[in-house]
């Protein structure tokens, strides 16, 4: 299979004003791509533009909410505008929730869906014909608890799983058209998710995460993410940790869970 090229293209990335959307932007951008940012209004959207733009990166930035698909499309025809073409969407936008199940809120597991899952159908189906056309490639940032169970974050994993069963899926429907997906794993990361995510009520949480192992870097994370992209990569799991878990949760579910709840529990443990 030939390696991909990103020199000139188009990526699209949402979620693309923290951190792990800005070391991606950096890092395709690095690359040679024309790079598409989509955050909230609120997000520091400017900052990540200039950012770019200061390291010659051709670039622009769009205010979304990707929850709202109308404000989707409208973006999606404005990276168009500005760029002629979307060649890769990196899916990357989400928030956390950790909360016992017990303690959740149904709107707040609804919320976690509507962005996690829902937010990135909008943008897929907004440029899903572009990216037929172009042969492109579709990259949906999930997580570890895509794959394996993590205690307190059921929420959070539901909606990740949904992610799985959803892109892996598409990947099977677009294949023959020269789509490519690949499908992102980070474990524990420095990443900004923290500012974002919420407890049970759907307030946030002051309380700071449990870390597991060494925190994996954004920008170690896109520089990996951009390799797995270019050699055509399906799946991409990050971290010691995040490898470890993912293998042990398949062939001996029972450790795995009793290893986990021993490194998370205290997390609930100090409401």
């Amino acid at each position: 299979m030939a390696r991909r090229d990103f020199q000139g293209r188009t990526v699209v990335i949402t979620g693309g004003a923290g951190g792990i959307g800005r070391a991606l932007a950096r890092t395709f951008g690095g690359a040679g791509a024309k790079i598409a940012l989509i955050d909230l209004p609120s997000s520091p959207l400017s900052a990540a533009l200039e950012e770019l733009e200061s390291a010659g990166v051709e670039a622009l930035a769009l205010p979304c909410d990707i929850t709202d698909a109308e404000r989707v499309e409208a973006s999606m025809a404005s990276v168009r505008d500005g760029f002629g073409s979307i060649d890769v969407l990196i899916n990357n936008a989400g928030i956390g929730l950790r909360s016992a199940f017990a303690d959740t809120r149904p709107e707040v597991f609804r919320r976690v869906m509507e962005v996690n899952l829902f937010g990135a159908l909008h943008c897929t189906q907004a440029c899903l014909a572009d990216l037929v056309a172009k042969r492109g490639l579709i990259i949906a940032v999930s997580s570890i608890a895509g794959l394996a169970p993590l205690y307190g974050r059921s929420g959070y994993a539901a909606s990740k799983h949904a992610m799985h069963g959803l892109f892996e899926s598409l990947g099977a429907e677009v294949a023959d058209k020269g789509v490519g997906m690949l499908m992102v794993c980070p474990s524990f990361v420095e990443s900004g998710l923290e500012a974002s995510t919420v407890g049970g009520d759907g307030t946030r949480i002051s309380r700071p995460r449990t870390k597991v192992g060494r925190l994996g870097d954004a920008d170690e994370v896109a520089v990996e993410v951009l390799k797995a992209a270019q050699a055509g990569r399906r799946r991409l799991v990050l971290t010691p940790v995040g490898k470890t878990s993912a293998l042990l949760s398949r062939v001996a579910p029972g450790l795995y869970e009793r290893l986990m709840i021993r490194s998370l529990r205290s997390e609930l443990d100090e409401r």
